[in-house]
């Protein structure tokens, strides 16, 4: 019978746990803990690198995150000076520090797991502890000397991790997700400079992966820009629901321990040092339990990426081949695609955007199954909600800027395999069904199939229609839809053409 293995639980997660090196020794209401001497952070954040040794990964991985901590901190420093509440000396301190945090400094004295019990809690006094501790170097004491300036009773004062942390996740969407808009009009952008480029090019539009009706390349593409913009306006709204914050909500939306004052003046001046429009939610104790922002925006967010995986779809489909396949648009070969087929290559990028999005929509699925489990007056998970979907938007935006510079702005388009199969494709005989009727295209398409010649030579040689007849009415622009030939649009007639029927 073979030994039970035995694992030993890792307590330093995050690689710095500390009773290996030179430390200080700090207290809590739970008792005494040896922190690295040099950290910023206290023994709360010590705790939380014993107690949750899961993901490997610390907050600081998300730098808008820490920015969104230092200046949530910065509005409130401000607010209590404002309006009495902290010694102005001390405020300006914290003031003076968060804005070294937000201009890049101390980012790595931000340790607690990306996932943590909680609530939040442990970020919270993550924040406070690095705050505390770089004003006590400036004021020439010991860090841990908090006697001298307190994580709690100053840099915390008036606040509780139930209102700071859930605005400054919010706040550190809003600013992550401004870099995805500007990647989306980026990319969108150059898929309609591609729209315009191909213009001209006609092919054959598919359903069901049949062939059906032509259509232009630049139509296409132009379909994948607009997509994409409608997504990108859907992403934009959310930043004004974002922008609905419960700071001086503390606990649980009562406002206990805070100024009555105090809620406004944090809101106004996080609004002024955010750019964002920061509003204090009308219900603080709702919006202290509420986290159905983040679902909206998890959920818009899955939306653009499924049809962005879509698009990814297209574009490895229309150049597969380069031989056997559509081979219609040949896409930049970035990286060999075998290590046994010479001159094999593979569409690297729109694969890897691929799974961007299959993470994106798993992602989605947590930030559901972590928001229905709040429970009464506060969610616990929204730390797991947090991580997801700034990974989420993080990874969308990258995957954005991959994929418009190393794979659409260098698209081409097969032009002469497009021509050959649109001349020979079925789906031409559409196009004059109302000039000779259904049944004599029906048996066109079946010729064009079994001969394997085009439709204008076929008609030609049934004597339906001359040359010139047949090359007008087959024309890219009105076989693509950009000269209506119905009613149910302008018509622009040909010369000696009767008007065409009415569309029904």
């Amino acid at each position: 019978m073979t030994d039970t293995p035995t694992y030993k639980l890792d307590p330093a997660p995050q690689g710095e746990h500390t009773s290996s090196g030179p430390t200080r020794l700090e207290r809590d209401s739970l008792g005494e803990l040896p922190v690295p001497r040099d950290a910023y952070w206290g023994i709360h954040t010590e705790r939380a690198l014993i107690n949750f040794p899961i993901t490997g990964r610390s907050i600081s991985v998300y730098s808008d995150l820490v920015t969104a901590l230092a200046v949530v901190k910065q509005a409130c420093a401000r607010a209590n000076r404002e309006i009495g509440v902290l010694d102005p000396e001390k405020a300006d301190l914290i003031d003076r520090v968060c804005r070294r945090i937000r201009g890049g400094e101390l980012h790595d004295q931000f340790k607690v797991g990306v996932i943590q019990g909680g609530a939040g809690t442990s970020t919270n006094m993550n924040t406070n502890e690095v705050i505390a501790n770089a004003c006590l170097v400036e004021l020439g004491h010991q860090k841990g000397d908090y006697q001298h300036f307190s994580p709690i009773d100053d840099v915390n004062r008036s606040q509780s991790t139930n209102d700071t942390y859930p605005t400054s996740i919010k706040v550190a969407m809003a600013f992550t997700l401004r870099r995805l808009l500007d990647e989306l009009q980026r990319l969108t952008d150059a898929f309609d400079a591609k729209a315009g480029e191909f213009r001209d090019v006609l092919k054959v539009g598919r359903t069901q992966l049949q062939d059906a009706v032509p259509m232009t390349l630049g139509q296409e593409f132009h379909g994948f820009a607009v997509t994409l913009r409608e997504d990108r306006d859907r992403l934009e709204e959310t930043i004004a629901w974002l922008s609905e914050v419960n700071l001086g909500a503390t606990a649980i939306g009562t406002g206990i321990t805070a100024d009555p004052r105090y809620a406004e003046a944090a809101c106004r001046h996080l609004a002024d040092l955010t750019g964002l429009p920061i509003v204090a939610a009308a219900d603080l104790i709702e919006a202290t339990s509420d986290t159905g922002v983040f679902m909206t925006l998890s959920g818009t967010l899955k939306r653009c990426a499924a049809k962005l995986s879509k698009i990814c779809n297209d574009l490895r489909l229309l150049s597969s081949g380069p031989q056997a396949g559509l081979g219609e648009i040949t896409l930049p070969p970035k990286q060999a695609g075998s290590s046994i087929m010479p001159g094999k290559v593979n569409p690297v990028i729109p694969e890897v955007v691929n799974q961007v999005a299959f993470a994106v929509i798993g992602s989605d699925a947590t930030v559901t199954a972590a928001a229905e489990a709040g429970q009464l007056q506060l969610n616990a998970f929204e730390p797991v909600i947090a991580h997801q979907i700034l990974q989420s938007l993080h990874w969308m935006t990258q995957a954005c800027l991959t994929l418009r510079i190393n794979c659409v702005d260098g698209i081409e388009a097969n032009r002469d395999r497009l021509g050959d199969m649109v001349g020979t494709s079925v789906g031409v005989v559409t196009a004059l069904t109302p000039y000779i009727g259904y049944a004599a295209s029906a048996q066109l398409a079946h010729e064009a199939l079994t001969s394997h010649k085009s439709i204008a030579d076929l008609v030609v040689e049934a004597g339906l229609m001359d040359r010139e007849r047949v090359e007008k009415l087959l024309q890219p622009a009105r076989l693509s839809g950009l000269q209506p030939v119905t009613q149910a649009i302008p018509v622009i007639p040909l010369p000696d053409e009767a008007p065409a029927p009415e569309a029904r």
